[in-house]
């Protein structure tokens, strides 16, 4: 997927700066427009294929640090996996074990493990 945004702005930007004597004549003639076209263009791109993508996923992570609640099993940016004990302001109090419970700033959570994602990971026994 990367590489058909990176090809397509590579194409983008090889078209938008191709010399072209129209281009130069509207610089000498004073036609500004045509000059910040290849910028527009370029900002254009950042912001469909970089900005926006990644402004909706924050907002979808901070809705999910919002919803916490307590007995909702969770994965670390770190890779462990805990059941939330209790949720205050910013922090949470993790189960990773029997008896040991540790406090997360909540920032640090990366998943909510539902209900679907267990029955998605489990594996069928082979049938002899």
């Amino acid at each position: 997927m990367k590489s058909l945004f990176s090809l397509v702005a590579f194409l983008l930007v090889s078209i938008s700066l191709m010399p072209s004597n129209v281009y130069a004549q509207e610089a000498a003639g004073g036609g500004s427009f045509g000059a910040f076209m290849p910028l527009i263009l370029i900002f254009v791109f950042f912001y469909l294929f970089l900005l926006r993508p990644q402004q909706k996923k924050a907002k979808e992570h901070q809705q999910l640090l919002n919803s916490l609640k307590k007995d909702d099993e969770i994965i670390t940016a770190g890779g462990i996996y805990g059941t939330v004990v209790s949720v205050k302001e910013s922090i949470v109090e993790v189960k990773i074990a029997n008896g040991v419970n540790i406090k997360l700033s909540k920032p640090s959570i990366s998943t909510v493990i539902t209900k679907q994602d267990d029955e998605a990971v489990k594996v069928p026994e082979i049938i002899k």
